[in-house]
C-alpha cells in the first residue's frame, strides 16, 4: 500500500483517495500517521514544516522514556523517521481549505478535496487536523518590522546570534523560563520582563529560573520595540504605577502562548469564537469524517497529550472507515 519515497514536495498522486490525510507534522500528526499506518490504512502528511513546536524547544524534560531530557529536534526527528519507515509521506505544502466534494452515501464516506498553497488538490476518506497553534504576538509597533532583526520566538533558532548581547524575554510560563534560561546558558545576558508579579510557570523551573539569578522586571509589559535597522530599545510600562522606561537591547525573545491556525476551516464551522477546534473524547468534530488532536483542539499544551490525541483520533477514523465499509458491503 506504501512506498518507502521520503519527503514530497510536489506530492504524490493527486487523484488517488486516500483513507486518512493528516495535516500538520507535529506529535499529534506524527503519531495520528504511525497509527493509521500500522492500521494498514493510506494515511499521508501534509505540512508546512517538520515537528510543529516541537522541534523549536531547546529541552524537553517531561516526556516519558527521556529522564534527562531530549531536544525538540531530536524527538520530532525520531517521530519522523518512525512514520516514514512505516512508508507515511510528507508532503511538503500548506493546506488552505478543506472541501467535503464528494458524499455518496448517507453521512459519508466523503471524498474531502484538500486545496494547498501550491496549487494542488488531494482527497481523503477522512482527515485529521493536527497543525497545533502559532506564537502569539505583543501587537506592538516595531514587533513585525524587527522580526529576524532582533524580534524571535524562537530561543533554540536565534539564541546563539546574541551571545554577549543583551535581551529581554518577554512571557511568564514554561517556555519563556525554559527559554531564559537556555539564553542565559549560551551566554546571553537575559532580563525576563512579565506583566503579572508571579510567575505561571512550573515551580521546578521557576526554583531553576531563580537559581541562575537572571534579572526579572514584573508588573511589566513591552509597548514599543525601537531601532533603526535592527532592534536597540525596548519601552516598558509599569501596569501598576502606569510609569513608562526604556531600557537598551539587542534583542526581544517573545514567549507569551500561541494562536490557532485554523483559517481554512472556519467556513465549516468546527472552530470556536477563540479559533480552536473543540473535540469529544474520541477527537471528533462537528462535520463527520474530520478529527483533530493536540494544541489545536485547546487542551493543555504538552506533548504528551498531543501524541495521545493523535493515536485517538488515527483509530477513530479507522472506525469510521470500517463503518462506512460494512454499510457501503451490506448495500
Amino acid at each position: 500500500m506504501f512506498s518507502l519515497t521520503g519527503l514530497s514536495t510536489a506530492g504524490k498522486d493527486e487523484n488517488k483517495v486516500r483513507d486518512v490525510l493528516i495535516i500538520g507534522a507535529g506529535p499529534a500528526g506524527y503519531t495520528a500517521a504511525i497509527y493509521a499506518a500500522r492500521y494498514g490504512l493510506d494515511v499521508d502528511i501534509i505540512s508546512k514544516d517538520l515537528g510543529g513546536n516541537m522541534a523549536l524547544t531547546d529541552l524537553i524534560e517531561n516526556y516519558p522514556g527521556f529522564p534527562d531530557g531530549v531536544s525538540g529536534q531530536k524527538l520530532a526527528t525520531l517521530m519522523y523517521e518512525q512514520a516514514k519507515k512505516l512508508g507515511v509521506d510528507v508532503i511538503f505544502d500548506e493546506v488552505v481549505r478543506i472541501d467535503p466534494a464528494e458524499c455518496p452515501y448517507y453521512e459519508g464516506p466523503c471524498k474531502f478535496e484538500i486545496h494547498t498553497k501550491n496549487g494542488k488538490i488531494y482527497k481523503a476518506k477522512t482527515v485529521i487536523i493536527a497543525v497545533g497553534a502559532t506564537p502569539r504576538k505583543l501587537r506592538v509597533p516595531g514587533e513585525d518590522k524587527f522580526y529576524g532583526r532582533g524580534v524571535s520566538y524562537c530561543a533554540t533558532c536565534d539564541g546563539p546570534l546574541f551571545k554577549g548581547k543583551e535581551v529581554v524575554v518577554v512571557g511568564g510560563g514554561n517556555t519563556a523560563l525554559q527559554e531564559a534560561i537556555f539564553l542565559y546558558e549560551i551566554g546571553v545576558k537575559v532580563t525576563l520582563v512579565h506583566r503579572r508579579e508571579e510567575f505561571r510557570a512550573d515551580k521546578i523551573l521557576q526554583d531553576r529560573f531563580k537559581e541562575k539569578g537572571i534579572p526579572t522586571v514584573l508588573n511589566a509589559v513591552v509597548t514599543e520595540i525601537k531601532g533603526d535597522q535592527k532592534v536597540e530599545a525596548v519601552v516598558l510600562k509599569n501596569v501598576k504605577t502606569g510609569e513608562i522606561f526604556e531600557k537598551k537591547v539587542d534583542g526581544v525573545f517573545i514567549f507569551i502562548g500561541y494562536e490557532p491556525k485554523t483559517d481554512f476551516v472556519k467556513h465549516l464551522g468546527i472552530t470556536d469564537e477563540y479559533g480552536y477546534i473543540p473535540v469529544d473524547m474520541h477527537m471528533r468534530t462537528k462535520v463527520r469524517g474530520i478529527f483533530a488532536a493536540g494544541d489545536i483542539t485547546n487542551v493543555f499544551k504538552q506533548i504528551a497529550v498531543a501524541v495521545g490525541q493523535g493515536a485517538i483520533a488515527a483509530n477513530s477514523a479507522k472506525e469510521l472507515l470500517e463503518e462506512w465499509q460494512n454499510k457501503i458491503a451490506s448495500e
